[in-house]
């Protein structure tokens, strides 16, 4: 049974940074694609990043391209996602998700952390 814990939400002020991780368990990841979403009040859930399983493949969304990096640690089955120049729009529940397919489903997602960015 997959498992997707986050941490490292919290509240920051606009400008700031947060490093979030996710810590996967229950099954061997080899292959799988790791990604980052989040969901804002009143929106849908929108993808943020999502990173290959050597690292070597990375994808972002126009609105964090250049503020936001996806990383994995392999060896400790962990995502990690950095965020800097934090904006009030990007407050929203963020969630980690696992693929191990090649289809982009997502099939496993975790609970989610908050992230609050003040101005």
């Amino acid at each position: 049974q997959v498992q997707l814990v986050e941490s490292g939400g919290g509240l920051v002020q606009a400008g700031g940074s947060l490093r979030l991780s996710c810590a996967a368990s229950g099954r061997t990841f080899t292959g799988s694609i790791m990604g980052w979403f989040r969901q804002a009040p009143g929106k849908e859930r929108e993808f943020v990043a999502k990173i290959s399983w050597s690292g070597g493949y990375t994808a972002y969304a126009d609105s964090v391209k250049g503020r936001f990096t996806i990383s994995r640690d392999n060896a400790k089955n962990t995502v990690s996602l950095e965020m800097n120049s934090l904006k009030p729009e990007d407050t929203a529940i963020y969630y980690c998700a696992a693929d191990f397919t090649p289809y982009g489903t997502f099939d496993y997602w975790g609970q989610g952390t908050q992230v609050t960015v003040s101005s």
